[in-house]
Formats: structure tokens, sequence, C-alpha cells
């Protein structure tokens, strides 16, 4: 797979599970620098409406643990988002952007976006889902819930 210069991804990385791993590593494994942006407590509670159980600081620490113990010494920055966005939109750097097949459509609305700035459009690789026992996504809210853990095994009911 072709290597770019500067991927970018983001989320809100609230529990880190093992989708965001694949995430990481696709984005790490063709650029040579990654962008994240991560979203910010006002825009995760007030845009978004999604409830999160850590800080924005406390994500981001995580994230940078979770580089270092899955995919290792790396070029990396961490933004903070406040939209949707973020440095994606305007950044002459970025040449890729990394989504799950959930968010790369995404993509698309950038490029529209970086058109009418006189920018170039970005290459999109997209990732699929990993999927729980159950068949369905893992996900942040799933975990909350406890109705299953970051790898996706199912958790017995609480009576």
């Amino acid at each position: 797979m072709k290597k770019y210069d500067c991927v970018a991804m983001g989320g809100t990385f609230d529990i880190l599970h093992s989708g965001h791993i694949e995430l990481l590593k696709k984005s790490f494994e063709i650029g040579k620098l990654v962008i994240i942006g991560l979203s910010s407590d006002n825009f995760v509670k007030e845009k978004l409406k999604k409830k999160i159980n850590n800080s924005f600081e406390v994500r981001k620490s995580n994230l940078v643990k979770i580089i270092g113990s899955e995919v290792g010494p790396s070029m990396y920055e961490i933004t903070k988002l406040e939209d949707e966005f973020g440095p994606l939109m305007f950044s002459d750097r970025v040449d890729c952007m990394v989504g799950s097949t959930e968010t790369s459509y995404k993509g698309t609305k950038v490029n529209e976006f970086r058109t009418k700035l006189g920018l170039p459009t970005i290459d999109i690789v997209s990732v699929g889902l990993k999927l729980a026992q159950d068949g369905l996504p893992i996900s942040s809210s799933r975990i909350r819930a406890s109705e299953i853990d970051q790898t996706g095994n199912i958790l017995k009911n609480k009576k």
C-alpha cells in the first residue's frame, strides 16, 4: 500500500478498544506522520451529544500509552478537535484520511470543502469495523453499557 507523508484520523477515543487499535495501526502503517484529531470535551458533549467517561486530558494520555504499546516509536501529533474535521480541512500537509467503514464517508465532505478552498483532494482509506462475539461492532458505548469488553467479548448480563 502507498506510503503517505501525512495521514489524518480522528475520534473521541473515550474507552480505547480493539477497533481503535486497528485504525491507529493502519494510520501508522501508511503514514510517515499521523495527525490524530481528538474531540474536545465541549465538542463531544455539546455538539455530538455523547456521554463520555474520560476528560480530554485522560483520553489524550490513554492514546499516547496505546500508541507506545501497540505501534511503537512513531511520528505523530494529537490535536484538539472543536469541530468535525479540524485541521484536515485546511492543511496542505495532509494527503490521506483514515476512517472506519462507518465514518469514511466524511472524506467526501472533506474533499468537497478542500476543492472549494483550492486545496488538493486527499485519499480516503477505510478500515473495516471490528466485530464483537455477537457480530455487532465494538464501540465505546457498548463497553460503557457493559455489553462487551474492549476486545468484543460478550459480558454476562447482570441481574
